[in-house]
């Protein structure tokens, strides 16, 4: 049985498919891009999935022809400039970096432009499908800052050192095609139908037995190196010299110009 939920305009909505919950970003206008309402509804979603014992699995996907195109930056600067990410009361983290975790699995669904929080929020599911449309890239270099939502410690652990340098060191952007081959995502499906296939994936999880399903994640996640959250603790604080940096505003000016970067290293 399929049951809608009411959510705030221009942020996520909830939709339950029997014990799946699936959670649509919907700043459609904005290509989905993150101001703060849309990511305090994200935590929030994640916080009552987690809660409700009827569901199993999560699924995160995007309405429009986008996933998202990034942080909406001028309303996230106060949030960075205060060194902590900001999670409302109830709510989780659905980057997996402050805070307990989600218990339960989450499957995602990206198509079109996915970049920088996409790939972040991409990296913290646990089974990924790409539309064939979708274009990936986790461009914050070429604003004068760095990934701070997780992707410089997940993606050289996901799809190898070398790959992960390739996308983070040059901020170029790459196809579904690419995303396969380095195992970012594990199936590339037709655009349009990247949902459905999502859906048909938890689906199948939540069949199983849940006590089985989430003792299996959280034996995988134990598994992780310890110095993952050391490092996780050190991404908002590094970023603090960069926002007083010359090259910061050079690269928000080069991106209101819609020109390449003339960075200094100051």
């Amino acid at each position: 049985m399929t049951t809608a939920a009411a959510s705030v305009p221009g942020t996520v909505t909830l939709e339950r498919h029997g014990h799946v919950l699936a959670i649509g970003l919907s700043r459609v206008a904005k290509r989905n891009a993150f101001d703060l309402p849309l990511w305090e509804a994200l935590c929030q979603a994640y916080g009552a999935l987690d809660r409700d014992p009827s569901l199993h699995v999560g699924v995160l996907h995007a309405h429009g022809d986008h996933f998202t195109g990034g942080l909406d930056l001028p309303q996230w600067a106060p949030v960075f400039a205060s060194g902590k990410w900001t999670i409302p009361d109830g709510g989780l983290d659905p980057l997996g970096l402050t805070g307990p975790r989600l218990t339960k699995p989450i499957v995602c669904a990206i198509q079109g432009t996915c970049l920088t929080i996409g790939i972040e929020l991409l990296l913290a599911t646990d089974v990924r499908v790409a539309a064939d449309s979708t274009r990936l890239g986790q461009i914050e270099i070429q604003r004068g800052i760095y990934p701070v939502g997780g992707a410089t410690i997940r993606l050289p652990r996901e799809v190898g050192w070398a790959n992960a340098m390739r996308w983070l060191l040059t901020a170029d952007t790459f196809d579904a095609a690419e995303a396969l081959r380095i195992g970012l995502v594990q199936e590339v499906v037709p655009h349009g139908q990247q949902l459905a296939r999502a859906l048909a994936l938890a689906e199948t999880i939540a069949a199983r037995a849940p006590l089985g399903v989430y003792a299996t994640l959280a034996s995988s996640r134990h598994a992780l190196p310890a110095e993952e959250q050391a490092a996780a603790q050190r991404l908002l604080p590094d970023l603090q010299p960069l926002l007083a940096s010359d090259d910061m505003q050079e690269g928000l000016r080069a991106f209101a110009e819609r020109r390449p970067g003339r960075f200094t290293g100051k």
